[in-house]
């Protein structure tokens, strides 16, 4: 019968994968570097493959450390899950999660309360502010979930949980999106939907000028509401106010919105991995729930 793979090492190689340097995984699991590599040793005599090789300072996968890594990073995962599952009424202590505030108002009121019901003993932290600023807490270890827009881009490895399509939007009583150039409310320039909106109007041609910018959702909704200018926003965004436009009003349609659940691989936890569970449910819901209201 074969060996069965040690969840501990598994942890030790998930984080060394992920930081690229056995010094720097022993810091992340909290063991010394010769455990770090005592361990990895015995992983690889385990498995009867080498799953890392030198390069130069940096510890690099070899084609069999990439093909472990997947697994490596589901077993570990589920294994908490499965704690997680049995032992919800008992967790105590606290779990760190960080959401953009224009998400924040949208989802936070049924992912706590659900989450509440199930641990009342566990505290929640959480932590507002933009997707890129959440990518590096939770990379630096300071948050264990974050709710982020989904990219593709190198770092963010987030999965993602739910998509929306991204809507063009201005005041219902005021007609600011007839004016030329258009005054555009939008995110700061490294923003994704401010960049996929600025995008679809250079490729019409239709001019505009950024009149406001912030990465506080409810000052650039007030700014829409007031009639001073054009947003984006995802659909379960559009607030009281606010009228959606489209093609016949001269607005390109846009990309969909894909939000995604980034978690902290160098630390996971059983109350991180219940919250998460938690978060997915939720937004499930929240999506059943929309579905329901339209087909009435």
């Amino acid at each position: 019968m074969p060996h069965l793979l040690d969840i501990d090492q598994l942890k030790t190689f998930v984080a060394i994968a992920d930081t690229g340097s056995f010094t720097r995984a022993a810091e992340v699991v909290h063991k010394t570097q010769s455990a770090v590599s005592m361990q990895m040793k015995r992983l690889e005599e385990r498995l009867g493959r080498d799953v890392f090789e030198r390069d130069g300072r940096h510890s690099k996968l070899t084609e069999d450390g990439e093909r472990l890594l997947d697994y490596a990073r589901r077993i570990v995962r589920l294994n908490l899950e499965c704690l997680a599952s049995f032992g919800d009424v008992d967790l105590t202590g606290r779990v760190r999660l960080g959401v953009p505030d224009d998400y924040a108002d949208r989802y936070l009121p049924e992912i706590l309360a659900r989450f509440a019901r199930s641990n009342p003993k566990v505290e929640v932290t959480v932590v507002c502010e933009p997707t890129p600023m959440l990518v590096e807490r939770v990379q630096s270890g300071d948050l264990d979930l974050a709710i982020i827009t989904h990219t593709d881009a190198k770092g963010y490895a987030s999965e993602i949980v739910r998509v929306e399509q991204l809507l063009w939007v201005t005041s219902s009583r005021h007609c600011t999106h007839e004016e030329t150039p258009v005054p555009l409310a939008l995110g700061r320039p490294n923003c994704n939907w401010r960049q996929s909106a600025t995008e679809a109007l250079e490729r019409t041609g239709r001019p505009f000028r950024v009149l406001y910018s912030s990465w506080n959702s409810t000052a650039v909704g007030a700014a829409v509401t007031a009639g001073l200018a054009v947003s984006v926003l995802p659909e379960s965004a559009v607030r009281v106010g606010m009228r959606v436009l489209g093609p016949s009003d001269g607005f390109p349609a846009l990309p969909s919105c894909k939000i995604g659940l980034m978690r902290n691989r160098h630390e996971p936890t059983a109350l991180a991995s219940a919250l998460a569970e938690h978060i997915v449910q939720s937004l499930d819901n929240l999506s059943a729930a929309r579905l329901t209201m339209a087909a009435e």
